[in-house]
């Protein structure tokens, strides 16, 4: 009797619980705060939408398709007008030391989470002071009719047309869905900021504390209904400096870094207490030219400034090899990317007498914009800047290189004050529009994703078009024609589509690079 005790003795000791192990993530910027709907950077998305929340679907990037989520099933009307959602039953919002839940997630938190950014009815609706960019940079208030919770797992959207990309889109970060009971409480109480720094969802992790470039620090949700993560706690260790991200993961500080530089790359692959992890991305990097600004409304000038570019150089400079040129604003694994565009071979000449008859023949004063620390989309800031200045200066473009903080060089930009900003677009989902419509509509100039600033009715049909039909061939065509517009008028200086890459120790399992930069930890575990 006594022999069979023992074993039951020892049980508790190794159990799930017990063995959790923390997991630390260098990261390379501090989100613009964690209501993700009012904003539209990565690292905002990654700090809340990825970690805290859930959608209603998501995209699986194995299979290229959208899986369920919070949403169980879902089934489209013959029309294409008509989307009704299945939810999972029994998902637990947090709790936390400032929210207690009294109930599961119902078809109102749905309704109350989109409502939020369609209806300038809503009083959640003005509260947002940096807005809702994807929402209408996407046009959701033009396409969504009604929303209507039929019971309290059922809820069904009515669309004004038939739009192919709409179930994609619902597993971008902004469809991230919220507590309306928190909601409620939050406007009750006169404290409706709290949304944006006391976040809560249904998401595996839970909120706990943000310090503003230092780190974020969460706990695992235990009720999470896709089943408690291995890690716990979670904490994002905000490190702008590449080099220092990587001496804290030799160190064992953290357990994963993101954003390396390549030659840190290089470096972590003979290490071997490291490992590197890498995907191709499905990113574009590139210097966006303000089309509002004199003399950049002028497309001979903007096609003089991609002329005047060594873009060979600077991939090898800045990517050392580890990035393919751009040529355009989609991946070459975008099932519609236009490989027969003749783009801009390297021709100052060329680019001289674009300026002369432009008007410029002496040049033109303008600015560079760019970010402090590097990232997966921009490895070196400061070298990339002076390379483009440099190139710039031999046809007589004298640029000042302006060194902007992330979350304010995000801000300005897209209230359009930059001239040339040199930026990255990642895609949520494979679905080609998800670069077209962010970047390139009217409506995108209006909600500041679209900083070319570019607005044109013509290129706005042939986007919307590409949306109100099924037909991948019809869809393909039509967005060639857009690409070719886009490059004929030089409203970007295509850089690079990255490889994503991101360095762990050895002892991290589970952990896998997005081709969309986002960044699952529910399914990581640390060994010893």
């Amino acid at each position: 009797m006594r022999l069979a005790a023992l074993p039951l003795l020892f049980v508790p000791f190794l159990s799930p619980l017990a063995q959790a192990a923390a997991l630390s993530v260098c990261t390379e910027a501090s989100p613009e705060g964690f209501d993700v709907v009012q904003y539209n950077s990565l690292t905002t998305t990654n700090a809340s939408a990825d970690v805290l929340m859930n959608r209603l679907v998501d995209f699986d990037e194995a299979s290229g398709k959208v899986v369920p989520s919070l949403a169980d099933s879902w089934e489209v009307s013959d029309d294409g007008l008509t989307y009704v959602f299945k939810l999972h039953p029994k998902v637990k919002f947090h709790h936390t030391d400032y929210f207690n839940p009294s109930r599961e997630l119902t078809a109102e938190d749905v309704k109350f989470s989109f409502e939020r950014m369609l209806d300038p009815a809503n009083p959640w609706h003005k509260i947002a002071q940096s807005g809702f960019p994807h929402a209408q940079s996407l046009q959701l208030p033009a396409l969504i009719k009604k929303i209507d919770a039929l019971d309290p797992l059922t809820v069904r959207f009515t669309l004004d047309h038939a739009d192919s990309t709409f179930i994609a889109t619902l597993s971008m970060g902004f469809a991230s869905i919220y507590s309306a009971e928190y909601a409620e409480q939050l406007l009750k109480a006169g404290t409706p900021e709290k949304l944006n720094n006391q976040p809560i969802g249904t998401g595996p992790f839970i909120f706990g504390r943000f310090q503003k470039d230092a780190s974020i620090r969460y706990k695992a949700n235990r009720d999470y209904f896709a089943g408690k993560p291995d890690v716990d706690p979670l904490i994002f260790a905000i490190t702008p400096d590449a080099n220092v991200r990587l001496q804290k993961l030799r160190r064992n500080e953290c357990q994963i870094a993101l954003s390396p530089k390549p030659l840190d790359i290089n470096a972590a692959s003979q290490d071997p207490a490291l490992k590197v992890e890498r995907t191709a991305a499905f990113m574009t990097a590139f210097v966006a030219i303000n089309s509002q600004h004199p003399p950049l409304d002028k497309p001979e000038v903007r096609q003089a400034i991609n002329l005047a570019f060594d873009k060979a150089s600077y991939l090898k400079a800045v990517f050392e090899d580890t990035a393919e040129a751009a040529n355009g604003p989609f991946p070459p694994n975008t099932w519609s990317y236009a490989k027969d565009l003749p783009g801009y071979a390297h021709d100052p000449e060329k680019a001289r007498q674009l300026l002369a008859k432009a008007g410029l023949k002496d040049g033109f004063q303008t600015t560079i914009w760019t970010r402090p620390s590097g990232s997966l989309l921009n490895p070196n800031p400061s070298l990339g800047a002076q390379l483009l200045q440099a190139d710039l200066e031999k046809i007589g473009i004298k640029a000042e290189i302006r060194v902007i903080e992330w979350g304010e060089l995000i801000r300005r930009a897209k209230a359009g004050e930059h001239d040339l900003l040199f930026m990255g677009w990642a895609g949520d989902n494979g679905d080609p529009d998800n670069f077209l419509t962010p970047q390139f509509t009217c409506a995108a100039v209006k909600s500041g994703t679209n900083f070319a600033r570019y607005c044109d009715q013509g290129l706005d049909k042939l986007i919307t078009a590409g949306k109100t039909t099924s037909e991948q061939g019809v869809r393909s065509k039509l967005y060639q024609q857009a690409q070719a517009q886009i490059q004929q008028q030089a409203l970007w200086l295509p850089l690079a589509h990255p490889t994503a890459f991101a360095l762990t120790r050895k002892e991290v399992q589970g952990y896998q690079v997005s081709p969309f930069g986002r960044q699952d930890f529910s399914k990581v575990s640390v060994g010893k």
